[in-house]
């Protein structure tokens, strides 16, 4: 990660002295109204392509709001978005442009050096787009499967798709119809201070990053109806790797940092560091390999979670009829609270109630029998659990241990084995664990065991502490 980090200030540093040399041209100039009224799609592209002939600049967008389809950026040219200024998308379908199968806003494809930077603010209109969307598919007009009565391929907010040195810094992204931004096979990217509430609609990722190369995501607030913080790996032949989640703030109706899914090619030298995960449907950290890729040297470090529904989550699973694989994974320093009920209860969009019935989940370590998750190691972590497992609504004790499932094909969730038989940390098909300065609580008294192993070989414990109410 040396390496990627040296990159990263390097590009900071040209970003910088880019900046502060680039000629700015105002939006006004190529007869972009900011009323709100006005369709500008073709003045603002008319403004990107002027600016690329010209060898490169900055596109200003003062106070108002600037209502547009898709635009399409150019290498070398940025948008400033001052203080006021809103960037808002048509509620039209027809207005947006698909790139690798993906609607959007913003869009650039193969192209180099580009910021975005500004306090103003991208506004997607998602809740009527996506129903506009929906209502296409039903006109006949568009073609969806229309799963869950939902369209599948809806506009984002921002789509960047095998770019070079980006920098997106300081702006506003709200309510995208579909995941907020996408990143995809992109090198060398910083997003910084960026502020993203998008509770919509459904599926609304806060920043999927995707088969990427040396990316810095930091200082960041993320608040959305689906993982907040998402890695991806999409293709056989791509790795998401040399990346860094630092400083960041989230909330979500699914999990907060999320790798998976996908995970076709895997995920390698991952970093994330110092972040808070709140009020959150599923699990602060999932670290998943289920779609036939790899999954190694990770490290997960100083991660506060409160109101979270799993601290973590590890698994591998055989999706795709591929074997997935998982080693040298580290979680230090974790502090999480998982409340008596549902984490995002009272949200517009919650997270699924799902995998009932069942008593609360434990952090769990869960791979599959011949294939072991290896080198894991957990240290330094303070867990406070509900507790109150009852076997009136489910019960596997340690000597049954056979009646959890497998499932090497489903889709990975904390939940998915229903009920498992810790009530704090569960490690199964499992090499090389250690436990290392472990404090778990349960605040009501629970019929199973703090810590269970299943098939773990060669973990150890040192300095584990347990303690639950003798009774409720």
């Amino acid at each position: 990660m040396k390496k990627a980090t040296i990159t990263l200030l390097f590009l900071l540093f040209i970003s910088c002295a880019f900046a502060a040399q680039d000629t700015v041209y105002n939006a006004s100039k190529f007869g972009i109204r900011s009323d709100g009224i006005t369709m500008n799609t073709r003045s603002i592209q008319k403004a990107i392509d002027w600016i690329s002939e010209q060898g490169g600049g900055t596109l200003r967008f003062w106070v108002g709001r600037y209502l547009t389809g898709s635009i399409h950026l150019r290498s070398n040219v940025n948008l400033d978005l001052q203080e006021g200024a809103i960037l808002v998308g048509s509620t039209n379908p027809y207005d947006y442009d698909k790139v690798a199968g993906c609607y959007a806003l913003v869009i650039a494809e193969k192209e180099h050096d580009i910021r975005i930077f500004g306090k103003g603010c991208i506004v997607g209109n998602g809740r009527e787009l996506a129903n506009n969307f929906t209502q296409a598919v039903y006109d006949g007009i568009l073609k969806d499967p229309l799963k869950y009565d939902r369209v599948g391929g809806r506009a984002r907010l921002v789509y960047f798709r095998e770019c070079q040195n980006l920098h997106i810094s300081g702006i506003w992204l709200k309510d995208a119809a579909d995941w907020v931004q996408t990143y995809d096979q992109c090198q060398h990217v910083v997003v910084d201070n960026i502020h993203v509430e998008s509770l919509a609609f459904w599926n609304n990722d806060g920043i999927d990053i995707v088969d990427c190369d040396d990316f810095l995501l930091s200082n960041s607030y993320f608040n959305s109806s689906d993982d907040a913080i998402c890695l991806k790996s999409h293709s056989r032949d791509h790795l998401c790797q040399n990346v860094e989640v630092r400083n960041c703030v989230a909330r979500s109706s699914a999990s907060g940092i999320k790798l998976g899914t996908f995970g076709l090619g895997g995920f390698k030298n991952i970093k994330i560091v110092n972040n808070k995960v709140y009020d959150t449907h599923r699990s602060a950290i999932t670290i998943q390999s289920v779609d036939g890729g790899i999954c190694e040297d990770i490290l997960v470090d100083s991660l506060h979670a409160v109101h979270t529904s799993n601290p973590f989550y590890l698994v591998v699973g055989e999706r795709r009829g591929r074997r997935s694989s998982m080693h040298d994974i580290t979680i230090r320093n974790l502090y999480c609270e998982v409340p008596d009920g549902k984490a995002d209860a009272g949200y517009e969009y919650e997270g699924p109630v799902e995998d009932y019935p069942r008593n609360p989940s434990p952090s769990s370590i869960i791979g599959l029998k011949g294939n072991y998750i290896e080198n894991v190691t957990l240290e330094n972590i303070t867990l406070s659990y509900p507790g109150g497992g009852d076997t009136n609504v489910a019960c596997v004790r340690t000597n049954e241990l056979d009646k959890v499932p497998e499932m090497p094909e489903a889709y990975p969730e904390f939940s998915q084995h229903k009920e498992l038989p810790a009530w704090g940390i569960y490690v199964r098909h499992a090499k090389n664990v250690l436990l290392k300065n472990i404090t778990l609580t349960a605040r009501k008294s629970d019929y199973r065991e703090a810590i269970v192993f299943d098939d773990a070989i060669d973990c150890k414990q040192e300095a584990v502490n347990s303690k639950q109410p003798t009774n409720n």
